[in-house]
């Protein structure tokens, strides 16, 4: 049994590298292939919202689908549609149609509510003190797609001559059949699968009323949305309104998906020492000194620093989010609560990608930034609120 949890975590590992991979290379390139093709420039960003929204539409048919059907067969499915939707978007990148590139970026933002689970698939087959831990792990996968999804984009001539975005999706296609094989050898295990058939749980009302739960959901919601907002307006604001380079602009959205992802390599460890809330107020100093960075200037260093903090802040935030809630609710209730976590979260941070592209075209790079600015500070005083308040104990 040991054996097999550890070649299904193995699995989930290589899977999660490549759907970052697939994401990141649509963060890099998204806004400005949206600059192009748009009817107008407000718009230049829905690409990237339209991929978030996809995310949020997706979550609960994701859950309700896994229960039905299993992990494995749900994130297989999930490897299939991104595959065929990257194909779209060659499809689209060809005859230049901005509506067929937005409808492969929502195909593959429905995939990702598939692939977000997979921090659940390896938390579900650790003992409970070990989930922060495991979410870890999962996410250190997406160190290797910080690299390869900017490097797509940066080297998708070497693949299409003469067309980098083309051949960036060319190569994100043959990642996303890889990932398809990995998932497809994944086994079923008790641990993950027998745990829906404990009982029904509590109503949802009641889990909903639980500060922790709660909590843990506002932690998602914020790291989330907050991230993505800053994140979908910089390719767009360094390339198109400061007139940075392709290359440049790439290299930043890479150091902030590293920056995303390296802190796992010690983020379940600080979690063991001072415990998930700790952790998460953390996460809330970061993004402040993001803001910090990004009001200084629209130099590269502004531009770099400032993601590189978005990425640990959202790190932290997510992280002990998700380790808090997986010990907020009981094994039963797993689907659904999750179900409402992945539905708030993504819902939130679709609205924050969606009003990105206007604000930034409206008002600008430092206005955008300040708007975040309450809801930072109402989710440190709520964290530090509830820092010592004890776990439920379900007998």
């Amino acid at each position: 049994m040991k054996a097999l949890l550890q070649r299904n975590v193995l699995l989930l590992l290589g899977a999660q590298l490549v759907f970052v991979a697939g994401s990141s290379m649509t963060v890099t390139m998204g806004g400005i292939v949206g600059s192009r093709l748009a009817p107008s420039p407000s718009l230049a960003t829905l690409p990237v919202s339209l991929m978030v929204l996809g995310t949020a539409l997706g979550t609960v048919p994701a859950s309700l689908l896994m229960q039905r059907l299993g992990r494995r067969l749900g994130f297989a499915f999930a490897a299939a549609l991104a595959a065929g939707a990257v194909q779209v978007a060659a499809l689209a990148l060809r005859s230049e149609q901005f509506a067929l590139y937005c409808l492969s970026t929502a195909m593959t933002g429905a995939t990702l509510a598939f692939s977000q689970q997979f921090r659940f698939a390896a938390a579900e087959s650790v003992a409970p003190e070990r989930a922060g831990q495991a979410i870890s792990f999962i996410l250190l996968g997406s160190i290797g797609g910080a690299f390869v999804g900017p490097e797509l984009v940066a080297s998708g001539d070497r693949i299409v001559e003469g067309n980098a975005f083309l051949g960036a999706v060319q190569g994100a296609f043959m990642l996303f059949l890889l990932a398809l094989a990995l998932l497809l050898a994944m086994r079923r295990t008790e641990a993950t699968e027998g745990a829906s058939a404990a009982g029904d749980g509590r109503p949802l009302r009641e889990i909903l009323q639980a500060p922790l739960f709660r909590l843990a959901v506002a932690a998602g919601v914020v790291g989330q949305g907050v991230m993505v907002f800053i994140m979908t307006a910089t390719p767009v604001s360094m390339h198109v309104m400061d007139g940075h380079d392709l290359a440049t602009t790439a290299g930043v959205i890479r150091a902030h998906v590293l920056a995303m992802y390296i802190p796992s390599l010690v983020s379940g460890l600080l979690i063991a020492r001072f415990g998930e809330r700790t952790l998460m107020l953390w996460g809330v100093a970061a993004l402040l000194a993001t803001l910090a960075f990004g009001l200084s200037g629209h130099a590269v260093m502004h531009y770099t620093s400032a993601l590189v903090l978005l990425g640990v802040g959202w790190n932290f935030l997510f992280v002990g989010g998700t380790t808090l809630l997986v010990k907020s609710y009981q094994p039963s209730e797993r689907y659904r609560a999750q179900a409402v976590n992945e539905a708030a979260v993504f819902g939130t941070s679709a609205t924050g990608s969606l009003l990105a592209g206007t604000l930034l075209m409206s008002f600008g790079w430092m206005p955008l930034l300040l708007s975040t600015l309450p809801v930072l500070l109402l989710m440190g005083f709520a964290t530090f609120r509830l820092r010592k308040a004890p776990l439920p104990s379900f007998s």
